[in-house]
């Protein structure tokens, strides 16, 4: 049964493609693929993110609050819609990062979301979760708001399974076609297209750690996905490159910006 309810310390970087392939290889003493990784580069991970018409959860989220929630949808893949998703709701409280997550059906969650209903109560659903979610829905106004998603390699500690580290490349959104059974395609969130860590631990990392991103000269960075989609798409408007073919209506010729390609892989 995958887990669903998480409490850890979330630390975030940002690396080029360099080096990423130093870090990563210096992991291998230490660390292990996670399962899926260890058949596939990478898997594809799409999220839905819902906010009020006004965006009160977002910018509460950027004023930088000593507490924060929010609500998403998350898929593997691109599901269809009788696909098991995730239903989750992610608060954070002084720095801990509190994620519990209920297994529904793709349009079984849309239906809640949307109503407020709570559906019938399945052996893949966590019930605890859904009465959670139903009372924050109760508080808030919610529609869908953002579609992100990402390639994603994963690794665990050999020592500890409470360490993990994620590597998230490619991460692109859009504001049209909000559902996750509607493609993965979007705009890249950071031209650069940087490499995105993540180090998750229970408690404090290993001192081996510590000083392997002091080698490499690694710092803590502060990094929202929805929070600079928000900032570069809401308040500042700016284009960005395009994931997929564009007309250009003055010549009607296609332009494509291209990325790495890397491996897609469904998994529901």
């Amino acid at each position: 049964m995958a887990i669903e309810v998480f409490n850890r310390y979330e630390n975030k970087y940002l690396l080029d493609h360099d080096a990423y392939l130093r870090f990563y290889n210096d992991l291998l003493e230490h660390m292990e693929l996670d399962a899926y990784n260890k058949q596939h580069e990478f898997y594809s991970i799409s999220n839905l993110y819902f906010d009020t018409p006004h965006d009160s959860l977002i910018r509460t989220s950027l004023s930088k609050p000593k507490y924060k929630e929010k609500l998403r949808l998350r898929a593997y893949g691109v599901p269809s819609g009788d696909a098991k998703v995730y239903l989750e709701m992610k608060k954070k409280v002084f720095g801990l990062v509190n994620k519990r997550r209920t297994g529904m059906k793709l349009n079984e969650a849309y239906e809640f979301v949307q109503t407020g209903i709570e559906p019938a109560l399945q052996p893949y659903m966590n019930k605890q979760v859904i009465e959670e979610i139903k009372y924050f829905l109760c508080r808030y106004e919610l529609e869908p708001k953002v579609y992100l998603a990402y390639e994603r390699m994963a690794m665990f500690s050999k020592e500890s399974r409470d360490l993990r580290i994620t590597f998230d490349t490619n991460i692109r959104h859009r504001r049209y076609d909000l559902g996750l059974d509607l493609g993965d395609h979007g705009e890249l969130l950071d031209p650069a297209n940087k490499w995105l860590m993540e180090v998750k631990a229970e408690n404090t990392i290993p001192l081996w750690l510590s000083r392997l991103l002091s080698e490499h000269g690694l710092y803590r960075t502060s990094f929202s996905k929805y929070g600079n989609e928000y900032i570069k798409t809401v308040r500042h408007g700016h284009e960005r490159p395009m994931l997929r073919a564009q007309k250009t209506p003055a010549a009607q010729t296609t332009q494509i910006t291209p990325f790495i390609e890397r491996e897609r892989v469904r998994y529901v």
